[in-house]
């Protein structure tokens, strides 16, 4: 509970991005990737930058994750949420979980579309993503941001990176 009130207020009270902010941002990104960072909200950016902060408190240096950790939600450039509709992705996760599967199968239009966006934006961010030219190990960190790991996890770099990013991600 504590942490969605933190994550509510945040989007409430989300205050500009400073310089240092974004000199962070282009210390990580290549100026497309830098492109598509900056059409995020800028609730959506301080999220992602405080992804990244996590990661390298942690000491976690590998390229693609940290690209991945800026640019995970690039998919939300495409229908950007207002913060109700964050509210009601909320409220459908806690209480409707399997409709709320259902009806992020549909397309992102009226009152589903909160749900759609929330399902979709993965691919939608990894496709933005690869078409800036990001890596296909980010790519593949972007679109499976939001999936399950595997029932037996493999020792394999990806699977490690996806599990780094998604604990990051839970954490802010």
């Amino acid at each position: 509970m504590f942490y969605r009130v933190r994550q509510f207020w945040h989007a409430l009270h989300n205050k500009p991005l400073t310089p240092a902010d974004l000199a962070l941002a282009r210390s990580v990104l290549s100026e497309p990737q830098m492109a598509l960072f900056t059409r995020l909200q800028s609730s959506e950016q301080a999220h992602s930058l405080r992804v990244l902060q996590t990661l390298q408190d942690n000491g976690e240096k590998h390229p693609d994750l940290l690209v991945a950790a800026l640019l995970h939600d690039v998919g939300k450039i495409c229908h950007p949420l207002h913060v109700l509709e964050r509210v009601v992705i909320v409220l459908g996760k806690q209480f409707f979980p399997n409709r709320m599967k259902q009806w992020g199968h549909a397309q992102p239009n009226g009152w589903k579309r909160p749900f759609v966006v929330a399902s979709k934006h993965p691919v939608w961010g990894a496709t933005l993503a690869q078409e800036a030219g990001t890596s296909s190990t980010a790519t593949h960190l972007i679109r499976e941001h939001q999936n399950d790991l595997p029932l037996e996890h493999s020792n394999s770099l990806e699977i490690r990176l996806l599990s780094t990013l998604q604990a990051a991600d839970h954490q802010n």
